[in-house]
């Protein structure tokens, strides 16, 4: 029998590994792309104290990265430790569940000079600056250098030591766009703190992103930085949010359901300050919105976790973007909960983007130069004006069949209030009603529709879902793990209507099903409720199913479009209106009024 006989097998040697490898071997979990190098050494100088970090890249990084702080520094002693795989200044060990810091794996800057060409230079109060090179994991000595303070941490080539990681890379804007995202994140993590990216790219250097320091409590700064990070529009249609539940303190900013996206691009979730990406948290956030949103829009939000640091685990990842929850039940509760109450809050609100929408769809594009109608005698004052022009409107379309003009029998007080006086209804499906500021357009099926669903749901919430018993109960067959799981809520269930027992063995039978369903498929909803508790740790299904059904008795059961209503049952829409959580969007999320400035309409005519 030959050496190269496929029947001989050579026993397999255990080796340990040189620590160059190791490094690379790390690199690769905690420095996926330039922008994860960017986020570490960024969290660094959180850690350090600074209250200035800027970031200048090249090349999407992949040619430069160079991080400048003016935190506590580095004693040059401690440089050569600080590239030392698991060294770091933030944990002694001895309590790997009391992090209170970004950084504690100590497994960042020696994963950096395995993967790129690094140097430190930092200059601890009370000593002289010094500097470190590694390259390739080659450290060099530690040498003298001229710094006045803080710490210049400078990545430049990164992957040259692992070339096939290069090949993974995406794009320079994509890669740039990537650390934007990055610094961003972390910007909004500390309102304090001011944030600069700069690129130089081709030896333009251009600046990317800026945030100054703010100043005030928490949440003005966080306003604030979340105004600079997201933009205005936010800032104006955003609800502040604060709530407590089991040792959790939720706070942050999430806008208005008519102020929402297309993707799930504007979510952003921070536990103890740390951005995260958990599916769970993210799950509890569409659950929130489940209710004032359809399936193809996404909410805006900006969610704040705080909690004890032994309640949470953020060492499941290398790169420290998961985490762990011991009771994953009570802060998905604390966001679903805080969320739903702060949108009730907001009453009739709708987004001022709304409006703002409908001036850009109303705005004329000439193709000749405008020409203004001659304005009115300056010498009457605004209300006379409007009397004058309401009497020519009145007598010009009274006759129309689309638009009917309502006397005005409504007090002059109701003006001031939020939605107005009720003027007309137009192609008998809006209703006009004048503000002291301006004009409302409101959509009465849509408006009706929310309003009428917001009282089905409270009819429910009080007298509870009624159960149809099924003759035969149906048995459902399933694994021992999911059983066990469908139990542990079995209350909850029976609560909204569905009634589930143990049935022997690794079975449940179904004895009632929410009566407003009708006729139920139980083993595919019992199948939809457990995926939902496998991905999500919590089940809305069936609930979402019932208020489905509210949504389309809702429907049908508002006012239609094509129906005609006098001025008593518009101006008494608009009141309950007002008084009704929720009723700035319909069912599905689109608006149900919009509110046009009286300065906006006279900008659309050339007035101002």
């Amino acid at each position: 029998m030959s050496l190269a006989d496929p029947q001989i097998k050579v026993q397999p040697v255990i080796r340990q590994l040189d620590e160059a490898a190791i490094n690379r071997i790390a690199a690769g979990e905690v420095v996926e792309r330039p922008a994860s190098a960017v986020k570490e050494l960024v969290e660094n100088a959180v850690d350090a104290g600074a209250t200035r970090i800027e970031v200048v890249i090249a090349d999407g990084g992949k040619t430069l990265i160079r991080v400048t702080d003016n935190g506590c520094g580095i004693r040059g002693t401690d440089l050569p430790l600080a590239l030392s795989r698991h060294a770091t200044s933030k944990i002694d060990g001895s309590d790997l569940l009391n992090i209170q810091s970004f950084g504690f794996r100590g497994e960042a800057l020696p994963s950096l000079g395995a993967a790129g060409r690094l140097t430190i230079t930092s200059r601890a109060a009370g000593h002289d600056a010094s500097q470190i090179k590694v390259a390739g994991g080659q450290i060099s000595g530690v040498t003298p250098a001229a710094l006045t303070g803080g710490t210049v941490v400078e990545l430049c080539d990164l992957f040259y030591a692992t070339p096939a990681r290069l090949k993974f890379l995406r794009t320079d804007r994509a890669e740039t766009q990537a650390i934007t995202d990055v610094v961003k994140r972390l910007a909004m993590a500390e309102p304090f703190i001011t944030v600069i990216l700069r690129d130089t790219t081709g030896g333009d250097a251009r600046t990317v992103f800026r945030a100054d320091a703010e100043t005030g409590d928490l949440f003005d700064a966080l306003h604030g930085r979340l105004r600079t990070v997201l933009g205005r529009e936010f800032a104006e249609n955003a609800l502040a949010l604060d709530a407590e539940r089991d040792g959790f303190h939720m706070t942050g900013y999430a806008a208005l359901p008519t102020y929402s996206r297309g993707a799930a691009v504007a979510q952003f979730l921070f536990v103890n300050g740390r951005p995260v990406r958990d599916k769970m948290l993210l799950g509890a956030l569409r659950a929130a919105y489940m209710d004032v949103l359809s399936r193809d829009r996404h909410p805006v939000a900006a969610l704040f976790i705080d909690c004890d640091p032994t309640l949470v685990d953020v060492n499941v990842h290398p790169a420290k973007s998961e985490v762990r929850f011991r009771d994953p039940g009570a802060v998905r509760g604390l966001i679903v909960s805080g969320l739903r109450h702060a949108l009730a809050d907001a009453g009739h609100r709708a987004s001022t983007t709304v409006a703002t929408a409908t001036l850009g769809a109303m705005q004329p594009q000439p193709t000749e130069p405008r020409v203004y109608q001659m304005d009115r005698s300056q010498q009457m004052d605004r209300p006379t004006r409007f009397t004058a022009q309401s009497m020519t409107f009145q007598s010009g379309f009274s006759e129309d069949r689309s638009a009917r003009i309502e006397p005005v029998t409504e007090a002059p007080e109701a003006e001031a209030l939020p939605l107005g006086a009720a003027r007309a209804q137009v192609h008998e499906n809006y209703i006009i009603a004048q503000t002291e500021r301006g004009i409302v357009i409101v959509d009465q099926h849509a408006a009706h529709e929310r309003l009428v669903y917001e009282k089905l749901k409270a009819q429910i919430a009080e007298n509870g879902v009624a159960a149809q018993a099924l003759l035969i109960p149906e048995v459902v067959e399933m694994d021992a793990g999911d059983v066990a799981m469908l139990l542990e809520i079995a209350d909850d269930l029976a609560r909204i209507g569905l009634t589930v027992e143990r049935f022997g063995g690794d079975a449940v039978a179904v004895r009632e099903t929410p009566a407003i369903l009708g006729e139920v498929n139980a083993t595919k909803l019992l199948r939809d409720v457990i995926d939902e508790l496998r991905d999500q740790g919590d089940s809305a299904t069936v609930r979402a199913r019932i208020e489905a059904v509210l949504s389309r008795v809702a429907c049908h059961g508002s006012i239609r479009s094509g129906r005609r209503m006098q001025g008593a049952e518009m101006n008494a829409l608009l009141r309950e209106m007002e008084a009704t959580p929720l009723s700035g969007q319909c069912n599905h999320g689109r608006p149900t009024y919009v509110e046009l400035k009286l300065s906006d309409i006279e900008r659309l005519f050339g007035r101002t």
